[in-house]
């Protein structure tokens, strides 16, 4: 086998692993963590503070890259969370009403002291 067609099936055999995600995650983290603390910081908070528009003709939306991903991404990211959460209240853990209990307490009590500060 080619080493090229080698190391392609490895990049497929490590995405498919569903640790990737949180390896990525850690590594973007590790990133922009060294690059905000590092003496390019200027150029990093430059670039959170670029803004892009979105839209069509006089529909438009403009907003800096930092507002995109807290008020965009975040959607899509709770999205996936509340599909998550829904599949495991249906066919998953929590199906059964008395396992789903404590974590509904401490879902709720989250929001009760979140709402207090």
């Amino acid at each position: 086998m080619a080493p090229g067609r080698r190391r392609l099936d490895a990049l497929r055999e490590f995405l498919a692993e569903e640790s990737t995600g949180g390896l990525l995650l850690v590594a973007a983290a590790v990133v922009a963590l060294a690059w905000a603390n590092s003496p390019w910081s200027a150029s990093y908070f430059s670039f959170w503070h670029h803004e892009l528009t979105v839209g069509v003709g006089r529909f438009t939306l403009t907003d800096d890259l930092q507002h995109w991903v807290n008020d965009g991404l975040m959607v899509v990211f709770f999205f996936v969370v509340g599909l998550e959460i829904k599949r495991e209240l249906i066919s998953g853990e929590l199906a059964d009403p008395r396992k789903a209990l404590l974590p509904v307490m401490a879902a709720v009590g989250g929001m009760v002291v979140g709402c207090q500060g």
